[in-house]
Protein backbone atom coordinates (compact mmCIF):
# COMPACT_ATOMS: atom_id res chain seq x y z
CA UNK A 1 0.00 0.00 0.00
CA UNK A 2 1.43 3.38 -0.91
CA UNK A 3 1.69 6.24 1.57
CA UNK A 4 -1.00 8.06 -0.35
CA UNK A 5 -3.40 5.14 -0.11
CA UNK A 6 -2.67 4.59 3.57
CA UNK A 7 -3.46 8.13 4.69
CA UNK A 8 -6.30 8.60 2.22
CA UNK A 9 -7.98 5.43 3.47
CA UNK A 10 -7.36 6.30 7.11
CA UNK A 11 -8.94 9.69 6.60
CA UNK A 12 -12.03 8.09 5.09
CA UNK A 13 -12.27 5.50 7.86
CA UNK A 14 -11.69 7.94 10.72
CA UNK A 15 -13.88 10.73 9.37
CA UNK A 16 -11.27 13.34 8.45
CA UNK A 17 -11.92 15.53 5.45
CA UNK A 18 -8.40 15.23 4.04
CA UNK A 19 -5.33 13.03 4.37
CA UNK A 20 -3.44 16.17 5.41
CA UNK A 21 -5.07 15.83 8.84
CA UNK A 22 -2.33 13.32 9.64
CA UNK A 23 0.37 15.84 8.82
CA UNK A 24 -0.95 18.09 11.56
CA UNK A 25 -1.33 15.18 13.96
CA UNK A 26 2.31 14.31 13.33
CA UNK A 27 3.44 17.93 13.70
CA UNK A 28 1.60 18.12 17.02
CA UNK A 29 3.11 14.83 18.14
CA UNK A 30 6.59 16.05 17.23
CA UNK A 31 6.40 19.65 18.46
CA UNK A 32 3.61 19.61 21.09
CA UNK A 33 1.68 22.44 19.46
CA UNK A 34 -1.74 22.26 21.14
CA UNK A 35 -3.10 22.25 24.66
CA UNK A 36 -6.66 22.05 25.95
CA UNK A 37 -8.28 25.46 25.86
CA UNK A 38 -5.90 27.00 23.31
CA UNK A 39 -6.96 29.63 20.80
CA UNK A 40 -5.74 28.62 17.34
CA UNK A 41 -5.77 30.23 13.88
CA UNK A 42 -5.65 27.86 10.89
CA UNK A 43 -4.68 29.46 7.57
CA UNK A 44 -5.46 27.64 4.33
CA UNK A 45 -8.01 25.63 6.27
CA UNK A 46 -10.16 24.12 3.47
CA UNK A 47 -11.55 21.52 3.31
CA UNK A 48 -11.31 21.37 7.11
CA UNK A 49 -9.10 18.42 8.03
CA UNK A 50 -6.75 20.57 10.08
CA UNK A 51 -9.73 22.26 11.75
CA UNK A 52 -10.99 18.84 12.83
CA UNK A 53 -7.63 17.87 14.31
CA UNK A 54 -7.21 21.22 16.03
CA UNK A 55 -10.74 21.25 17.47
CA UNK A 56 -10.17 17.77 18.91
CA UNK A 57 -6.84 18.84 20.41
CA UNK A 58 -8.02 22.05 22.11
CA UNK A 59 -11.39 20.66 23.18
CA UNK A 60 -14.65 22.53 23.73
CA UNK A 61 -12.84 25.01 25.98
CA UNK A 62 -10.69 26.13 23.04
CA UNK A 63 -11.30 28.40 20.06
CA UNK A 64 -10.36 27.68 16.44
CA UNK A 65 -10.67 30.12 13.53
CA UNK A 66 -10.04 28.82 10.01
CA UNK A 67 -9.42 30.98 6.93
CA UNK A 68 -9.43 29.97 3.27
CA UNK A 69 -10.34 31.29 -0.16
CA UNK A 70 -12.52 28.22 -0.60
CA UNK A 71 -15.78 27.67 1.24
CA UNK A 72 -15.44 25.37 4.26
CA UNK A 73 -18.43 23.20 5.09
CA UNK A 74 -19.62 23.58 8.69
CA UNK A 75 -17.96 21.32 11.23
CA UNK A 76 -19.68 19.53 14.06
CA UNK A 77 -17.35 21.02 16.66
CA UNK A 78 -18.03 23.75 19.20
CA UNK A 79 -15.74 26.73 19.15
CA UNK A 80 -14.86 26.56 15.44
CA UNK A 81 -15.41 29.60 13.19
CA UNK A 82 -14.49 29.94 9.53
CA UNK A 83 -13.74 32.95 7.34
CA UNK A 84 -13.78 32.88 3.55
CA UNK A 85 -11.15 35.22 2.24
CA UNK A 86 -7.65 35.80 0.89
CA UNK A 87 -4.93 36.26 3.51
CA UNK A 88 -3.10 38.62 1.16
CA UNK A 89 -6.11 40.97 1.49
CA UNK A 90 -5.96 43.32 4.48
CA UNK A 91 -9.74 43.10 4.76
CA UNK A 92 -9.49 39.38 5.47
CA UNK A 93 -6.82 40.04 8.09
CA UNK A 94 -9.14 42.57 9.76
CA UNK A 95 -11.97 40.01 9.83
CA UNK A 96 -9.59 37.51 11.40
CA UNK A 97 -8.63 40.01 14.12
CA UNK A 98 -12.32 40.56 14.83
CA UNK A 99 -12.98 36.82 14.97
CA UNK A 100 -10.36 36.26 17.67
CA UNK A 101 -11.90 39.13 19.60
CA UNK A 102 -8.76 41.19 19.95
CA UNK A 103 -7.22 38.54 22.22
CA UNK A 104 -3.84 36.96 21.62
CA UNK A 105 -3.86 33.44 20.21
CA UNK A 106 -1.74 30.51 21.30
CA UNK A 107 -0.95 28.88 17.95
CA UNK A 108 -1.01 29.81 14.27
CA UNK A 109 -0.85 26.96 11.75
CA UNK A 110 -0.72 27.33 8.00
CA UNK A 111 -1.10 24.75 5.26
CA UNK A 112 -1.42 27.43 2.58
CA UNK A 113 0.07 26.44 -0.76
CA UNK A 114 0.23 28.23 -4.12
CA UNK A 115 -1.53 27.09 -7.26
CA UNK A 116 1.14 24.87 -8.75
CA UNK A 117 2.68 25.91 -12.06
CA UNK A 118 5.07 22.97 -12.35
CA UNK A 119 7.98 25.40 -12.52
CA UNK A 120 10.07 24.71 -9.44
CA UNK A 121 11.48 28.19 -8.84
CA UNK A 122 8.10 29.88 -9.23
CA UNK A 123 6.28 27.42 -6.95
CA UNK A 124 9.00 27.70 -4.32
CA UNK A 125 8.97 31.51 -4.36
CA UNK A 126 5.19 31.60 -4.09
CA UNK A 127 5.22 29.16 -1.18
CA UNK A 128 7.71 31.37 0.67
CA UNK A 129 5.49 34.38 0.02
CA UNK A 130 2.51 32.59 1.57
CA UNK A 131 4.65 31.42 4.48
CA UNK A 132 5.63 35.03 5.10
CA UNK A 133 1.94 35.95 5.13
CA UNK A 134 1.41 33.39 7.89
CA UNK A 135 4.50 34.67 9.71
CA UNK A 136 3.07 38.21 9.61
CA UNK A 137 -0.25 36.99 11.01
CA UNK A 138 1.61 35.17 13.79
CA UNK A 139 3.54 38.30 14.76
CA UNK A 140 0.28 40.23 14.81
CA UNK A 141 -1.83 37.77 16.80
CA UNK A 142 0.37 35.45 18.89
CA UNK A 143 0.62 35.71 22.64
CA UNK A 144 4.09 35.71 24.20
CA UNK A 145 5.35 32.12 24.05
CA UNK A 146 2.95 31.19 21.23
CA UNK A 147 3.82 28.81 18.40
CA UNK A 148 3.73 28.83 14.59
CA UNK A 149 3.77 25.93 12.11
CA UNK A 150 3.90 26.87 8.43
CA UNK A 151 4.23 24.93 5.18
CA UNK A 152 6.86 25.90 2.64
CA UNK A 153 8.57 24.23 -0.31
CA UNK A 154 12.28 23.60 -0.11
CA UNK A 155 14.50 25.95 -2.08
CA UNK A 156 17.00 28.82 -1.97
CA UNK A 157 14.73 31.35 -0.24
CA UNK A 158 14.04 29.06 2.72
CA UNK A 159 17.18 29.97 4.66
CA UNK A 160 16.33 33.68 4.83
CA UNK A 161 12.78 32.96 6.00
CA UNK A 162 14.02 30.59 8.67
CA UNK A 163 16.63 33.11 9.87
CA UNK A 164 13.95 35.78 10.28
CA UNK A 165 11.76 33.38 12.23
CA UNK A 166 14.68 32.43 14.47
CA UNK A 167 15.00 36.08 15.48
CA UNK A 168 11.36 36.08 16.59
CA UNK A 169 10.99 32.70 18.34
CA UNK A 170 12.98 30.76 20.91
CA UNK A 171 13.79 28.13 18.31
CA UNK A 172 12.75 26.93 14.86
CA UNK A 173 12.97 23.44 13.40
CA UNK A 174 12.14 21.93 10.02
CA UNK A 175 9.79 18.95 10.14
CA UNK A 176 8.93 16.51 7.34
CA UNK A 177 5.74 14.68 8.43
CA UNK A 178 5.53 11.05 7.40
CA UNK A 179 2.12 11.80 5.89
CA UNK A 180 3.70 14.08 3.27
CA UNK A 181 3.95 12.40 -0.09
CA UNK A 182 7.36 10.92 -0.86
CA UNK A 183 7.84 13.05 -3.97
CA UNK A 184 6.79 16.28 -2.28
CA UNK A 185 9.31 19.05 -1.59
CA UNK A 186 7.14 20.44 1.22
CA UNK A 187 8.30 20.81 4.77
CA UNK A 188 6.97 22.62 7.81
CA UNK A 189 8.85 25.23 9.78
CA UNK A 190 7.77 24.87 13.39
CA UNK A 191 8.60 27.90 15.53
CA UNK A 192 8.20 27.64 19.30
CA UNK A 193 8.08 30.38 21.90
CA UNK A 194 7.14 33.72 20.34
CA UNK A 195 9.37 36.46 21.71
CA UNK A 196 7.89 39.88 22.43
CA UNK A 197 10.68 41.09 24.70
CA UNK A 198 12.06 44.64 24.44
CA UNK A 199 15.58 43.16 24.77
CA UNK A 200 17.67 40.80 22.66
CA UNK A 201 20.72 38.69 23.41
CA UNK A 202 23.84 40.85 23.52
CA UNK A 203 22.09 44.06 24.60
CA UNK A 204 23.88 45.99 27.36
CA UNK A 205 22.12 48.19 29.92
CA UNK A 206 22.51 49.82 33.28
CA UNK A 207 19.55 48.62 35.35
CA UNK A 208 18.28 49.01 38.88
CA UNK A 209 17.55 45.84 40.82
CA UNK A 210 14.04 46.27 42.20
CA UNK A 211 13.19 42.83 43.59
CA UNK A 212 14.61 39.43 44.48
CA UNK A 213 13.66 36.22 42.69
CA UNK A 214 12.86 32.90 44.33
CA UNK A 215 16.35 31.59 43.52
CA UNK A 216 18.00 34.65 45.03
CA UNK A 217 18.76 36.44 41.76
CA UNK A 218 18.07 40.13 41.48
CA UNK A 219 15.17 41.27 39.33
CA UNK A 220 15.34 44.36 37.13
CA UNK A 221 12.71 45.72 34.73
CA UNK A 222 13.25 46.96 31.18
CA UNK A 223 10.05 48.57 29.89
CA UNK A 224 8.18 46.38 32.36
CA UNK A 225 9.95 43.21 31.15
CA UNK A 226 11.63 41.01 33.78
CA UNK A 227 15.41 40.58 33.65
CA UNK A 228 17.10 38.25 36.13
CA UNK A 229 20.52 39.45 37.33
CA UNK A 230 22.74 37.07 39.34
CA UNK A 231 24.54 38.22 42.50
CA UNK A 232 22.71 41.53 42.67
CA UNK A 233 20.91 43.07 45.65
CA UNK A 234 17.75 45.14 45.71
CA UNK A 235 18.61 48.80 45.22
CA UNK A 236 21.82 48.20 43.26
CA UNK A 237 22.44 49.78 39.87
CA UNK A 238 24.41 47.34 37.73
CA UNK A 239 25.67 47.11 34.19
CA UNK A 240 24.36 43.96 32.52
CA UNK A 241 24.58 42.10 29.25
CA UNK A 242 21.55 40.07 28.12
CA UNK A 243 22.45 36.39 27.79
CA UNK A 244 19.23 34.50 27.08
CA UNK A 245 15.76 35.76 26.18
CA UNK A 246 12.55 33.86 26.90
CA UNK A 247 8.99 34.90 26.03
CA UNK A 248 8.30 36.44 29.45
CA UNK A 249 11.75 37.08 30.97
CA UNK A 250 15.45 37.23 30.21
CA UNK A 251 18.71 36.30 31.94
CA UNK A 252 21.62 38.72 32.14
CA UNK A 253 25.21 38.63 33.34
CA UNK A 254 26.78 41.41 35.35
CA UNK A 255 29.31 43.62 33.65
CA UNK A 256 30.58 45.31 36.84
Amino acid sequence: MTGKDEYYNRAKQEGYRARSAYKLKQLDGTADLFETGDAVVDLGAAPGGWLQVTAEAVGPEGTVVGVDLQRIESLDHDGVETIRGDMTDEGTVDRLRDAVGGDDVDVVVSDMAPNMTGEYSVDHARSVYLARQAFDVARDLLAPGGDLAVKVFEGPDLADLRAEMEETFEYVRAVHPEASRDASSELYLVAKGYLTAPVTSGDEFTVEVVDEGREGDGIARVDGFTVFVPDADVGEEVEVRIDDVKPRFAFAERRN
